[in-house]
């Protein structure tokens, strides 16, 4: 009932107005575009019908400048295509902005997952103190990355946020004049961003979005859980950053890019403290308090402008001083005002956000073996031998005596304190190592803090490993096992109070074993790590690479943690968010305090309510290996097929996305010619195949799996599986997404393609597959059927797009002939991506 009602008014205040705004792009003054928006339905139609009837692309637009224009030279065509491109891209932002203006109509603050109900599912249960008690230790972790899925430049940013309240207030009036602002705003960066610009795109956010929603949703939960005794800690909702600090693989991340993101970070919090301050002295203006808070306001003035040093401390002091002042002499007038202002200072520090350093474990390799060769002269020597010479060394070595790489490692190592000292430890406290996969990619991080002149008691870093491809997976509990036994290591992790982060990568784990083994090898990783942190009396915390789309561990994140029953450690929720997933799932206050209750929420939860559901039975377990060794076994074959590499290359965007300028990072590792399935990143892997509308990282090998399982006479027992655990039930519904936001028939012409014919078609009979096959299970007769917001944006986003996928697939066919202006056609195909990239919304 209540789903129906939601689809309804989603019909009534997106769907309605989507079709009455959209109205208004037919009037706008565009260069030369006064008639796409009457040319556009008719290439849609066009497009709708010629692929359920099999045609190409190719067929699909040449028909349509047949049918529908009087346009005849190659230029004129090309012109109205890159026309029709900048007009599909704005109606997106109008239906993102529509959709995000809804969003508080469409979600109530007592539905599943949030903290008011939280409260009364723990009321009628009697377990408020079992709440409260999980609170007291308990945190959330968002960590944003820079990772290259957001192009809108920052002009087009803060349209889409005035448009969003022109639109809640229903603004006519407003809406066309920001339309139009739209129409004549560029959507390209000329230019790929720095890292530097990443780092400020986002840190507006931290600004304009979270200070103000992590600040009220802790006075939400404070009030909501509050009695004399019960105090809320101020890390339960905490920030970390990537831009400016991952350096895996991005050559333009250096030292003094890091050092100037942390002095951006320090800056960005101080400005948010002197405005809030601004707000709090027009109320309290009382003798003593306002002197006091006058003083407080030129002191942070003066460290932002003019470099004085100011701490948290110092801030929190004077806060505490007009606070007695104002209960002492002024019977607690606007108290709450203060309080709340104190609460921010006590949670954002002044780092505003944890700036983590990352770098992959073969170029910390690489630095000890010329750190070393340099220190004693020596090239032939085994690790061990390396690392005790290293970490004994008398003096400190030099940086300047390196070239490149190995000088900006030690240069980054060198600065950990200066920044600690700017931003307070919370500002960097952890070095994470991507591609971890042996005991000494930690130990060599170790070693880098040593020959940087540290004290064992001055390290204060976690050393994270990144545990990401199935190698890895397998090896994470030997690794970790030998590190907790390593008397060194030992000695740091007590000092770092027996508290060790491991970071799992959903995404890469994804690409290198498939939908399903990965994420139970992520299970099975949680699950011995935590067993074995557990008989070593260390408290483990597991940090989730997680992208946007199921692929690369996103979808329904709230049901997932949900899912995780008392064998994995729940200390503390943490996960990356990237690219277009921070606009579109936390870009403002209504969203982001919506989806940060749910992922706290899911934590409580998996300890607070103990569901039957989430704790795997032996049966169930020996089943899910069962499918994800099938699903494995598949994907694997197909990983191995001769044509996957070619296919990605020759027929997807693949090739594009390094020059789309929407991020600072190369597209791949390495730097050969030749593309090596390893050196492919996940994001532009996944997002290939979201291109093609294929999506096979989010399905492939699923089916296949549990068509064996029916073949078998053994399907009741996964039907049974998918009643009885929520985690596989999770899995069962995040690759249904990925399905529905699949269309093979924009790629039915590759069906007869001499080189791609046979590879296309393995693709599309397990998408067949897996779509009837779990359908059967869930018993639905769509997909996404227990989701119709979902569904019903996914179809509407869809539409939209599907001209732009035709002009795409119409130009790398024209590539791939090579006829006419290559030059342009490849540019044709870069454009492209942009809009069903946002479309997406999850796309990489």
């Amino acid at each position: 009932m209540i789903h129906d009602q939601r689809a309804e008014k989603f019909r009534q205040i997106v769907e309605n107005k989507f079709q009455i705004y959209n109205s208004l792009f037919m009037s706008l003054p565009y260069d030369k575009m006064t008639n796409i928006g009457m040319l556009l339905p008719f290439l849609y139609e066009e497009s709708r019908t010629g692929y359920e009837a099999g045609k190409t692309p190719e067929n699909i637009v040449e028909e349509f400048f047949k049918n529908h224009t009087d346009l005849q030279t190659e230029e004129q065509k090309l012109e109205l295509l890159f026309k029709i491109i900048q007009y599909i891209e704005r109606q997106v932002v109008l239906f993102d902005s529509i959709e995000d203006a809804a969003f508080p109509n469409l979600h109530s603050e007592s539905d599943s997952g949030t903290v008011t109900n939280l409260f009364e599912r723990s009321f009628q249960d009697h377990k408020i103190e079992k709440v409260r008690e999980k609170l007291k230790d308990f945190s959330v972790k968002v960590v944003f990355t820079a990772h290259p899925t957001q192009f809108y430049p920052s002009s087009v940013q803060r349209i889409i946020q005035d448009l969003r309240g022109a639109i809640t207030s229903d603004s006519v009036t407003q809406i066309d004049m920001l339309l139009q602002q739209l129409g004549k705003t560029p959507f390209v960066n000329k230019e790929k961003p720095t890292p530097i610009d990443e780092a400020l795109s986002i840190i507006s956010y931290l600004r304009y979005v979270y200070y103000d929603t992590i600040g009220e949703l802790f006075t939400k939960i404070k009030k909501t859980f509050g009695n004399g005794h019960f105090h809320l800690h101020e890390d339960i909702i905490q920030l970390g950053f990537w831009p400016g600090g991952d350096r895996d693989g991005n050559p333009f991340v250096t030292a003094d890019v890091t050092k100037r993101v942390a002095e951006e970070l320090r800056s960005a919090i101080l400005k948010s403290y002197y405005s809030h301050l601004k707000f709090i002295r027009r109320r309290l203006s009382f003798r003593g308090v306002s002197e006091v808070l006058t003083q407080l306001s030129e002191e942070l003035y003066a460290a932002i402008f003019d470099g004085k040093s100011i701490t948290a401390e110092d801030i929190l002091k004077k806060a505490a001083e007009a606070e007695k002042i104002l209960v002492n002499e002024h019977n607690s007038l606007f108290l709450d005002l203060l309080a709340n202002f104190r609460d921010r200072v006590m949670i954002f520090g002044t780092h505003f956000a944890t700036l983590d350093i990352r770098q992959d474990s073969r170029i910390h390799q690489k630095v000890i073996d010329e750190v070393f060769a340099k220190v004693s002269g020596n090239e032939e020597a085994d690790y061990e031998q390396k690392f005790n010479t290293l970490i004994q060394i008398s003096e400190t070595v030099n940086a300047e005596d390196f070239e490149d790489i190995v000088k900006d490692t030690l240069l980054t190592v060198s600065q950990v304190t200066d920044i600690q000292n700017l931003n307070g430890l919370r500002g960097m406290n952890r070095y994470i190592i991507s591609n971890s996969d042996a005991v000494k990619d930690v130990m060599n991080v170790y070693a880098f803090f040593k020959v940087c002149g540290y004290k064992d008691e001055d390290i204060n870093m976690d050393i994270v490993p990144l545990f990401e491809t199935m190698e890895g997976l397998a090896n994470a509990e030997n690794v970790m096992n030998e590190l907790y036994h390593n008397p060194v290591y030992k000695k740091h992790l007590e000092k770092r109070g027996n508290q060790q982060t491991i970071m799992l990568g959903f995404s890469d784990g994804t690409k290198d074993g498939g939908y399903l083994k990965a994420n139970w090898e992520i299970y099975k990783a949680k699950e011995v790590l935590t067993k074995l942190s557990e008989q070593k009396n260390i408290k483990v915390v597991f940090f989730d690479g997680r992208g946007g789309p199921p692929a690369r561990g996103g979808g329904k994140t709230h049901d997932f943690y949900a899912s995780q029953g008392k064998t994995i450690a729940n200390n503390k929720i943490e996960l990356t968010i990237q690219g277009q997933t921070i606009t579109s799932i936390f870009g403002n206050k209504e969203q982001a305090k919506y989806n940060f209750e749910q992922l706290l929420t899911a934590g409580v939860e998996n300890d607070v309510f103990k569901n039957a559901k989430k704790e795997l039975t032996e049966k169930e377990r020996t089943l899910i290996i069962e499918l994800a060794d099938i699903s494995y076994g598949k994907y694997s074959d197909l990983k191995a097929h001769p044509m996957f590499v070619p296919y990605l290359q020759e027929m997807s965007t693949l090739e594009y996305y390094g020059k789309t300028n929407i991020g600072s990072r190369p597209s791949k590792r390495g730097n050969g010619s030749e593309l090596k399935f390893e050196d492919l990143r996940a994001i532009p892997f996944v997002g290939s195949w979201s291109q093609l509308k294929q999506n096979v990282p989010g399905f492939f090998g699923f089916g296949y799996a549990m068509q064996k399982m029916k073949e078998q006479g053994r399907f009741e027992e996964v039907r049974e599986l998918y009643k009885g655990s929520d985690f596989f039930k999770t899995l069962v519904l995040n690759s249904m997404m990925s399905m529905n936001k699949s269309y093979f028939p924009l790629t039915y012409y590759i069906k007869s393609n001499p080189k791609f014919g046979a590879f296309w078609n393995i693709l599309f009979d397990e998408y067949e597959l897996s779509r009837e096959i779990m359908l059967e299970l869930t018993g639905f007769k769509m997909l996404q059927e227990e989701d119709p917001l979902s569904r019903k944006s996914v179809k509407i986003r869809e539409k939209i797009v599907l001209p732009l996928l035709s002009i795409q697939q119409y130009a790398l066919m024209k590539i791939q002939k090579g006829e006419g202006n290559k030059e342009a056609y490849e540019k044709l195909v870069t454009r492209s991506l942009f809009g069903n990239i946002n479309a997406s919304r999850n796309s990489a």
